[in-house]
């Protein structure tokens, strides 16, 4: 099995991972499926059905402008975000899609989109059947998708083989699935984290694309940022959240101009930078995936950090944060899962919290032991950490939940190169089986349902 750390940091759009951009892309899959197979131009209509956690939150979440824009053929990658609100209505006013682009089918939304959300398909809480038919109302083809984290997506047969998790066939020089198998790789071939998977990347691509490609993710990140901190205003989806990343950074600003001492300014300046992605995810704008996009601030607000408070910072160092953070981002995808709706937000801000945390540690020149003991603890401090969303919007507690997990990487990163990575008790690997564990104990209110913790115990309005 081989998964780059390409398919983890995906450029795409809010406000989910799990429930807009992977929906977008199966039901971009199923269209270039019709198109591949020459059955587009018998194509009168479409359904779609949405199960499980999808169906719970797919309204707060997008699920539903989703699929709609990627059966027009609209890739999350491509899309212009500030033209889906425009698209979206044109469906919706015309009662039309236009299939992949090119062929027009009749659609009314209330009996064609249907969120059951007293069901759930068998393999994965995230499950949406697409459904075509022909002028006689014949099923033509049924396909059936699961949102597995982080955008990935699997169509039914796939799920039940955890070898489709990434490609099967692609032989890499040095494949792990744990975090020992990582570690024992690196003191066989003296080398360090990044190493090993920069070798590994370099089945996809050269060095110098995988080099460009990380640092056009991390000119991404830094867009995002940029942007969330430029915006005032309401986010939207009812809930009457402001916007606050903008009000902080003119406080940041004033209190440098004045020369004005505080302890707690570089605290500041992580949640900034976390709140101006996470902001700017949940208004449907354009982020990185890292791993998920409810967990999209913590690695640039940690990798903001780097760049502004640590000595000696570099691009070197940016592309050295990310491959060790993707590395570890693997482990957690194979050894448990990204995915809110399997583990809570431990699934989301739980392993960017250990990702970000191995990053810094290795962009700091930590060792080998220093790194997966910081992403160890990154974790730790994370298990049972519950998925509630208010009115299923990723806003409350999301938001602020990125800002902690900023500041607890940075913590585990200290802690870790305080320490020879060599004495601390519980291993990385034990840690991902405790999270798989406890993901599979954890109720499924409390996992991207919205039927239980804050969803239910805070106001709506």
């Amino acid at each position: 099995m081989a998964i780059s750390v390409f398919h983890l940091y995906s450029i795409g759009i809010g406000p989910s991972s799990s429930h807009t951009v992977g929906p977008m892309r199966a039901a971009f899959q199923f269209v270039n499926l019709l198109n591949q197979r020459g059955l587009i131009s018998t194509i009168d209509s479409v359904k779609i059905d949405l199960y499980g956690s999808l169906a719970l939150t797919g309204k707060g979440h997008g699920t539903d402008f989703a699929v709609l824009l990627g059966l027009e053929g609209e890739t999350p990658e491509n899309i212009d975000p500030a033209m889906i609100q425009e698209k979206v209505r044109r469906i919706r006013d015309a009662q039309t899609l236009n299939l992949s682009g090119i062929k027009h089918t009749f659609f009314k939304e209330s009996t064609q989109l249907l969120f059951h959300k007293d069901k759930q398909l068998p393999a994965h809480p995230n499950g949406m059947r697409f459904t075509a038919y022909s002028a006689d109302q014949a099923e033509v083809i049924s396909k059936v998708y699961y949102s597995i984290g982080g955008g990935f997506v699997l169509e039914h047969k796939e799920i039940w083989e955890p070898k489709t998790l990434g490609e099967e066939d692609h032989k890499l020089p040095f494949p792990f699935s744990t975090g020992n198998e990582l570690l024992k790789l690196c003191e066989e071939n003296n080398m360090r984290i990044e190493d090993i998977m920069m070798e590994n990347e370099k089945t996809w691509r050269s060095e110098q694309q995988v080099r460009e490609g990380l640092l056009k993710i991390w000119s991404v990140m830094q867009d995002c940022v940029e942007r969330g901190c430029e915006q005032d205003g309401i986010l939207p989806g009812g809930l009457n959240v402001k916007r606050r990343a903008s009000g902080i950074l003119r406080n940041l600003r004033a209190a440098e101009k004045a020369h004005v001492v505080d302890p707690v300014s570089v605290m500041k300046w992580v949640s900034l930078w976390a709140l101006a992605v996470n902001e700017e995810n949940a208004s449907g704008s354009r982020v990185v995936t890292a791993p998920t996009n409810g967990a999209a601030g913590i690695m640039p607000a940690v990798m903001h950090y780097y760049k502004k408070f640590t000595k000696n910072a570099s691009d070197e160092g940016i592309i050295t944060f990310l491959l060790t953070a993707g590395a570890m981002g693997i482990l957690f995808k194979v050894g448990a899962s990204i995915s809110a709706a399997e583990m809570g937000r431990m699934g989301e801000v739980g392993v960017a919290c250990s990702m970000a945390a191995a990053g810094l540690t290795a962009a700091l020149g930590g060792s080998v032991l220093q790194v997966e003991d910081a992403a160890e603890i990154g974790m730790e401090h994370n298990l049972g950490l519950t998925c509630d969303p208010v009115m299923g919007l990723v806003q409350i507690p999301c938001i602020e939940r990125n800002t902690m997990g900023s500041v607890k990487a940075i913590n585990a990163s200290l802690l870790a190169l305080e320490g020879d990575g060599k004495s601390h008790r519980v291993s990385l690997d034990q840690v991902i089986a405790t999270m798989r564990q406890t993901g599979r104990d954890m109720q499924s209110i409390y996992k991207e349902t919205s039927l239980g913790g804050l969803a239910v115990n805070v106001p709506e309005c």
